[in-house]
Order: structure tokens, then sequence, then C-alpha cells
């Protein structure tokens, strides 16, 4: 029973088309967390929509222009 919990979480997680995945926030400066972005950065975009976030630097984003 647990394995068909398990399975249908990630089914339901790789459905959400918002999603770019780890390593496309990886590769944009980026921090994949559950749950909230920390003191000093904001929501760029999820790893996988809606749990998990990719966080960036908030003096990153200043400097970037």
């Amino acid at each position: 029973m647990g394995i068909l919990v398990l399975v249908f979480i990630f089914i339901s997680l790789a459905q959400h088309g918002d999603a770019d995945g780890p390593e496309s926030c990886n590769h944009r400066g980026g921090l994949c967390r559950v749950g909230t972005c920390v003191s000093g950065e904001y929501l760029a975009q999820y790893c996988f929509e809606p749990i998990i976030l990719c966080c960036k630097n908030l003096s990153l984003a200043t400097t970037g222009s």
C-alpha cells in the first residue's frame, strides 16, 4: 500500500507543467527548497510544483541588470 502512495505522489508531481526541475533551477543560480524561501531569497520558479520551490538570492536579482 505504501508503494502505491509513493507512485501516486510521484505521478501527481510529474504532471505539473510549470515545474522546470532542479537542474534548471541550479543552472540559473537558484536552490530548490521545500515549503518557503528563506530570508533574503525570492520565489523564482518551481522545482516541483507546488511543494518544492526554486529560490534565488535577492542580491543576485538586483545586480543582474
